[in-house]
C-alpha cells in the first residue's frame, strides 16, 4: 500500500508536467490559427514545413505577425511565472511578486521617463532595467534600517514603494505631452510586440535552467531562514541574488511589453497544487503554465474585438482575479 501510494505521489507531478507542455503546444497552436484571417491546424503546419501549396498571404500572416507574438508572449508569461516563484519563495509570502513589491512599478516609472525624453528603445530597457533595480534596492535599504530583514518587512516596505511608483507613474502620466499619451497608456496595460523573441528566449531559457540548478536551495529558503543557514545555505548571499534577477526578469517584461499584472502571482499558486512545492517542478511548470496563459490571454486580447486590440494586462486581471479567489477558497476548505 504505501509502494503505490509513492509510486502514484511520484507519477501525478510528471504526468502533470507533460500535460502542461500538451498544453503549451495547443495554446500556440491556438495563437497561430486565430484572427482575422484563420487558418486550419492543417495550414499552419504546412507552412512551418514550408510547403509550396500555402498561400503566400498565410505566410506572411503566420511567420511575420503571429509566430512572433505568440513566441514573445510564450517568452514573457514564463519570465513573469519564473520572477514569481523567486519572490514568493524569498519571501515566503504567496502573495509576493513583482508587481506588489514595487520592482515593476519602478521599471515602468523610468521606462516612461525614457519615452517622454524622446529615447530610443535601447534608451528605455537601461531605464527600465536602472528603474527596476533602483526600486529594488529602495526595498533593501527601507526594510533593513532596524537591523536584519524579515519577509513581512520586506514585503510591507514593496507595497509602500509600489504604491509611492504608481503615483509618479500617474504625475508623468499627467504632466506628459498628450501626443503621446493614448500610448503610453496602451503601452502601460500591456502590450506584446511582434519584434524578435530570440532574445526574451535566450533569457528565459537561462533563467529557467538556472532556476534548476537553484531548485535545492529555494527548497531550503522556503523552509525558514534558520534552518536555511543550519543545513549550509547562505541566505543572504541568495536573497540579494534572488532580488536581482527578479529585478532583471521583470525590467525585460515591463520594457517589452509594459505591466502585465497576476501571472507573477497567480501561476505559482496554481502549479504548487499540481506538482507540489518541489522547486524542481514548480520551476518547469510555472514557465510552461505562465507562458501558456498569457500567449491565450494574448490571443483573446487581438481576436475578441477585431480589429481593435484590448490591453492584455487587463484580460489577465479579469482572468486572474475569480482564477486566485478560487485558488484561495480551494486551499482554505
Amino acid at each position: 500500500m504505501y509502494h503505490t501510494a509513492t509510486t502514484i505521489s511520484r507519477t501525478l507531478p510528471t504526468i502533470t508536467l507533460i500535460l502542461l507542455v500538451i498544453g503549451a503546444l495547443m495554446s500556440g497552436l491556438f495563437a497561430l490559427s486565430m484572427g482575422s484571417v484563420t487558418l486550419t491546424p492543417h495550414d499552419v503546419f504546412t507552412a512551418m514545413l514550408g510547403s509550396r501549396d500555402v498561400d503566400s498571404m498565410h505566410q506572411a500572416i503566420l511567420f511575420n505577425l503571429r509566430l512572433p507574438r505568440a513566441l514573445n508572449a510564450f517568452a514573457l508569461g514564463g519570465l513573469l511565472a519564473l520572477a514569481g516563484v523567486y519572490m514568493q519563495a524569498l519571501l515566503r509570502n504567496p502573495l509576493a511578486d513583482p508587481f506588489i513589491i514595487g520592482t515593476s512599478g519602478g521599471a515602468a516609472m523610468a521606462a516612461l521617463i525614457a519615452m517622454l525624453l524622446g529615447l530610443g528603445t535601447i534608451g528605455i530597457q537601461c531605464f527600465s532595467i536602472a528603474g527596476a533595480f533602483t526600486a529594488t534596492l529602495l526595498v533593501f535599504a527601507l526594510s533593513h534600517a532596524e537591523g536584519s530583514w524579515s519577509p513581512t518587512r520586506l514585503l510591507l516596505t514593496g507595497v509602500i514603494v509600489a504604491a509611492g511608483t504608481n503615483a509618479a507613474v500617474t504625475l508623468l502620466l499627467a504632466l506628459g505631452d498628450e501626443s503621446k499619451l493614448r500610448s503610453m497608456l496602451f503601452w502601460l496595460m500591456g502590450e506584446v510586440g511582434t519584434q524578435s523573441p530570440l532574445p526574451l528566449w535566450v533569457l528565459l531559457i537561462t533563467s529557467s535552467f538556472c532556476s534548476w540548478l537553484l531548485a535545492r536551495h529555494l527548497n531550503l529558503l522556503t523552509r525558514g531562514e534558520i534552518q536555511a543557514q543550519a543545513l549550509g545555505l547562505n541566505v543572504k548571499q541568495l536573497r540579494i541574488g534572488l532580488f536581482i534577477i527578479s529585478a532583471i526578469l521583470t525590467a525585460t517584461v515591463v520594457t517589452n511589453a509594459g505591466t502585465i499584472g497576476f501571472i507573477g502571482l497567480m501561476t505559482p499558486h496554481l502549479v504548487r497544487l499540481l506538482v507540489g512545492a518541489d522547486h524542481r517542478r514548480v520551476v518547469p511548470a510555472a514557465v510552461l503554465a505562465g507562458g501558456s496563459l498569457l500567449t491565450l490571454a494574448d490571443t483573446a486580447a487581438r481576436t475578441l474585438f477585431a480589429p481593435r486590440q484590448l490591453p492584455v494586462g487587463a484580460l489577465t486581471a479579469l482572468i486572474g482575479v475569480p482564477v486566485f479567489l478560487s485558488l484561495m477558497f480551494a486551499r482554505r476548505n
